[in-house]
């Protein structure tokens, strides 16, 4: 069994990153985008910590696959 944790991840206008699990309430924020990674990987495993990972259809070491929504630049 094995799954994929997939995050969607913008930049705030104050300038930090936030990464947003979709299909899993799974939120943190930091920095950098290293500074991220390492966030959502200790996010990921808080989250799974308790929880029956059969029931979640997870293997016990989940992918993750980050994304960046990069917005459209507007030209004058």
């Amino acid at each position: 069994m094995k799954s994929i944790i997939q995050f969607s991840i913008t930049k705030e206008p104050e300038g930090y990153y936030v990464a947003s699990g979709i299909g899993h309430p799974i939120v943190t924020q930091a920095d950098s985008l290293d500074e991220l990674q390492s966030n959502i990987s200790e996010a990921v495993q808080l989250y799974l910590k308790d929880e029956d990972l059969a029931e979640l259809g997870l293997s016990s070491h989940p992918s993750l696959l980050m994304s960046i929504e990069i917005p459209q630049i507007k030209y004058a």
